[in-house]
């Protein structure tokens, strides 16, 4: 694959990179193992210190960065600079948070005396250099998200991003530089999927982060298994979102217009398969559709523009298919289901809804990725359960209702690393964030994010004499 800047909105290549020869990934691959011999002992006051410089100088680039985004993978510039301005907010959050959240723990009095200890303590301690392997959708979130924390913890990154947003990468690694972190905390790979492996077997490289495609994530999980490496996997997600009777039906529809086409629908975490009530189906549908509708598609750089181009051409492709092969089997498109008039250039697709899915369509398992909907009308709770779990995802879910005993049977039964109430889904850097099923294992952000890359080390002590 080229390692390239092609602008989705006209599919004009905008710049080209070499990828880098072993050599240059060699003298990388050595800069990252001195730095971690040397940043794992500095204490979180310094480290603390360089985030927040990070935090500071991305602020100040917000705009720029905002724009290299929209060019390089097509999301709405308005949401590339809230992406910017999250990012800061998160290293700000672990750099206030980290020292707390990996502070030593003392056990129990009674289990250490029992132990035969005189004193005991755990600690949390850096594993070394990880591998980032990250993709496209969100360029500078996915990256920090793992990055501010890794930091944090007093590990160093290296940096292998999706090859259509070279620039982002090369910005990632310069920001860092700028904030004053020793060389070789954090570079950037500027390689192909097929130099990957060769980096996961270096022993210098202790664990990996993914997140992407499920055919990604088995690969690097596989080889990372026969390392015995750690890995922490993000991947698909076909989220459900719940509509049943007593939900504020105006609330749900107008928030499930922005769920489902946050970033063009090219997101894990966007809603996507909508499963109502037949008591508010109707009005739900109705709203919804017209919601959907009204969206406005086009250049990504202007400011009121709702929905850009998919990021690659493949893309819009694979989601043509998925319709495509919905609306043979019976779907019906409410809106949408094509591309828009006159999009000769640039790889747009309108807003959809597909209604009257069925079991035996694509569109049922597979995840789309891009902005379609499909919905489902069921009879009670058990069904709307029933199809919600109906999936090999489960990264995510909405629910929109105001029954105490639906909201603890849906915490209770949807399969699902989250279950969002009257809301929509969204990352916080205080909250865990991951899946189950094919949607990957192991948590990023929060507490259970900074911890997933430390050596969690029990330190005990007999008596003296």
């Amino acid at each position: 694959m080229a390692i390239a800047t092609v602008n989705p909105a006209t599919g004009e290549t905008l710049k080209s990179f070499g990828a880098m020869g072993p050599e240059e990934v060699e003298r990388r691959l050595a800069t990252a193992g001195a730095a971690f011999a040397d940043y794992r002992t500095t204490g979180f006051d310094e480290r603390t210190r360089l985030v927040l410089r990070a935090a500071d100088l991305l602020d100040g680039d917000r705009d720029d960065i905002a724009r290299t985004m929209t060019l390089e993978m097509g999301k709405p510039v308005a949401a590339a600079r809230a992406e910017a301005a999250k990012c800061a907010k998160a290293m700000r959050w672990y750099a206030e948070h980290a020292a707390a959240l990996l502070a030593d723990e003392e056990p129990a009095e009674d289990d250490v005396r029992d132990s035969g200890a005189e004193r005991c303590r755990v600690h949390y301690r850096p594993l070394g250099v990880i591998l980032a392997v990250m993709p496209w959708n969100f360029p500078l979130w996915q990256v920090v998200r793992f990055a501010a924390p890794a930091l944090m913890a007093g590990n160093v990154g290296l940096l292998k991003h999706a090859s259509n947003v070279p620039q982002t990468a090369l910005y990632l690694e310069d920001l860092f530089r700028r904030a004053g972190f020793p060389e070789g905390c954090f570079q950037t790979l500027l390689i192909g999927s097929d130099g990957v492996e060769k980096v996961l077997r270096d022993r210098r490289v202790a664990a990996a982060t993914l997140t992407g495609s499920e055919p990604a994530g088995r690969s690097v999980a596989a080889i990372c298994g026969d390392e015995i490496k750690k890995t922490v996997l993000e991947l698909g997600g076909s989220d459900p979102y719940l509509v049943l009777p007593s939900a504020d039906v105006d609330r749900a529809a107008r928030t499930a217009v922005t769920a489902r086409v946050q970033n063009n629908g090219q997101s894990c975490i966007a809603a996507k398969r909508f499963i109502v009530h037949t008591d508010v189906y109707d009005a739900f549908a109705e709203r919804f559709t017209a919601g959907m509708r009204e969206l406005k598609v086009g250049d990504p750089l202007l400011e009121d523009t709702n929905v850009g181009p998919l990021a690659s051409e493949q893309g819009r492709t694979d989601l043509e298919e998925l319709v495509d092969d919905a609306v043979r089997k019976g779907a019906t498109a409410l809106c949408g289901g094509s591309r828009p008039e006159g999009s000769e250039r640039g790889w747009f697709y309108l807003p959809t809804v597909l209604a009257g899915i069925t079991q035996d369509m694509r569109i049922h398992q597979e995840e789309t990725f891009g902005p379609v909907a499909t919905l489902y009308r069921v009879r009670d709770l058990d069904e709307a359960v029933s199809v919600a779990n109906d999936s090999p995802f489960g990264l995510s879910s909405n629910v929109w209702t105001r029954d105490d005993g639906e909201v603890e049977r849906c915490v209770r039964d949807l399969q699902a690393g989250g279950v969002f109430f009257n809301g929509m889904t969204a990352s916080h850097p205080a909250f865990p964030f991951g899946g189950i099923k094919r949607s990957g294992y192991g948590r990023e952000l929060s507490a259970h994010g900074i911890r997933e890359f430390c050596n969690v080390t029990t330190v005990w002590h007999g008596a003296s004499s």
